[in-house]
């Protein structure tokens, strides 16, 4: 039995539905099981990071478990809360989603993970730790001001990143997951080229058959702007060191581990964005 927590999520949905696809047993943590749709077969479970309890009966049973958890502080607290679960109930292997540059750069949205990282590279489980670069799927949050023909907020300059295909962080995870190869590694996972924000327009104007526009935004306003949208102001001066960061060129990393472990090459930004052209498109 593999327990993926997250597993309504963008990467945990994902790898439910490849898991799935292979034949093997999911039991899917959420908050709320009946609100979850999910592939014929997953056994749903109720699992709340804040009520050990609930943890306790998610990984009872269970062999592998995929561990992520939605960007916060509380990171730390929730992996420590299920990994606790998980030693007592003796799951063999854990495979965590972390973040790049997790450890590596101060006040980095990663090094929430950090204390998860630890906790898990010290303990008797099999481990594989998966830092992804930023998801191509970030750009959907674009997609309301590209339908309306706005211009996209850039905050991060002419700032590059390895966009990385949230589909092939899904599809690392299974293989880690089902195989002794990567057990002790940590893996840092990016697209095949390093994109500024003003590229990642490009490409989606070339989708789209039409023009994509950016409009540079300071930090100041950057922040304003999280801060009016109401979260928390913690995650929002976390986001604005991430932004700056990115901007002075502190995440222009490329590596080939994507390729290593699945064998061909990532995809490109422009093979997500086609796949995900009607979301834009309205």
């Amino acid at each position: 039995m593999i327990l993926v927590t997250g597993a309504t999520g963008t990467i945990g949905g994902e790898v439910v539905q490849l898991l799935t696809g292979r034949g093997e047993p999911v039991r899917a943590m959420t908050r709320n099981p009946a609100r979850a749709t999910l592939p014929a077969g997953v056994e749903v479970v109720r699992g709340d990071f804040d009520d050990p309890e609930s943890l306790a009966k998610a990984a009872t049973g269970v062999e592998a478990l995929f561990l992520l958890d939605a960007p916060g502080p509380w990171i730390a607290q929730h992996d420590r809360a299920m990994l606790a679960a998980a030693r007592a109930a003796g799951v063999r292997r854990v495979v965590k989603l972390s973040a790049i540059g997790t450890g590596e750069q101060a006040a980095k949205v990663g090094d929430w993970h950090l204390p998860g990282e630890q906790e898990l590279g010290s303990s008797d489980a099999e481990w594989t730790v998966l830092r992804p670069s930023s998801f191509a799927s970030n750009a959907l949050r674009w997609a309301p001001a590209i339908r309306a023909g706005q211009p996209i907020p850039n905050p991060n300059g002419t700032g590059m990143q390895g966009i990385v295909d949230p589909r092939d962080v899904a599809e690392v995870a299974v293989r880690t997951l089902l195989s002794e190869e990567h057990v002790g590694q940590v893996l840092t996972l990016t697209g095949p080229e390093l994109l500024s924000v003003p590229e990642l327009a490009v490409r989606l104007g070339e989708v789209l058959g039409r023009t994509v526009a950016t409009v540079d935004v300071s930090l100041d306003a950057y922040r304003e702007r999280m801060l009016a949208g109401g979260l928390d102001p913690v995650f929002v001066e976390i986001a604005v060191n991430g932004a700056k960061l990115v901007e002075e060129g502190g995440n222009a990393q490329l590596t080939d581990e994507v390729a290593q472990v699945l064998g061909r090459p990532p995809r490109t930004f422009a093979v997500w964005a086609y796949d995900h052209r009607d979301a834009f498109a309205g």
